[in-house]
């Protein structure tokens, strides 16, 4: 399908919003033994459990978190190694598992900031970007249409262009894209966001911000024999 896309926006940041709540605090307060988080103020549970992270060892604190996150998707003896990578590189970038780059990212600003700076910093962006279909046709935007749509105007160099050029001309299937793209979300009047790690995109990498472009799905036919 023929779509016409406008880029809006790029914005980076190292924090995303509603990544915790104030339950998420409260249970981790209690598993880095602090015992009153109950009598605090909403505005207060993130500050104190950055005081209780910070008086446990780095690996140690990482490893409770990755527990408290990921346990149910990662073994004992994963999270034991991620908790000592995290200090070394972007576990949010580099991970084999691009399912759990998300969570990682909350993970790890979390440890970053609790430890000012400790931690590796890690970045997403937020793409802002109009797309609408020839002659106005009705569009289903997903998160892999998004990214195909996207491809154009990124420049060739770009790590999806580079590596994944099979899933974005539609001759192979992707799923990638679901760990890719963390969030999207439709503002309306045909504009849509999407979050990114800056290891896929960065603004530097639009090379043309407005664009017509042809998005091919990926048709799974078996062979016949």
């Amino acid at each position: 399908m023929k779509y016409l896309v406008k880029i809006i926006d790029v914005k980076s940041t190292d924090e995303l919003e509603d990544a915790w709540n104030s339950d998420d605090f409260k249970e981790l307060l209690a598993r880095f033994d602090y015992p009153d988080a109950e009598l605090l103020k909403t505005t207060e549970l993130k500050e104190y459990l950055f005081m209780a992270i910070s008086d446990f060892e780095p690996s140690e604190a990482a490893a409770i978190l990755l527990d408290y996150k990921l346990s149910e998707l990662l073994a004992e003896g994963q999270i034991d190694n991620l908790s000592h990578e995290m200090l070394r590189v972007k576990v949010s970038e580099n991970y084999t598992e691009i399912d759990l780059h998300h969570d990682l990212f909350n993970i790890n600003q979390l440890l970053y900031k609790a430890y000012n700076g400790k931690f590796p910093q890690a970045k997403v962006n937020i793409v802002q970007f109009e797309i609408r279909g020839e002659n106005n046709a009705p569009v289903e935007i997903t998160k892999e249409t998004a990214l195909k749509a996207l491809s154009y105007g990124l420049s060739e160099n770009n790590l999806i262009n580079r590596l994944l050029s099979d899933q974005l001309e539609g001759r192979t299937s992707f799923p990638e894209a679901e760990g890719i793209v963390w969030d999207l979300q439709n503002k309306g009047n045909d504009v849509y966001s999407i979050t990114v790690s800056e290891k896929w995109l960065t603004k530097k990498d639009f090379t043309n911000l407005e664009y017509e472009c042809t998005v091919q799905p990926f048709e799974d036919q078996d062979e016949e024999d």
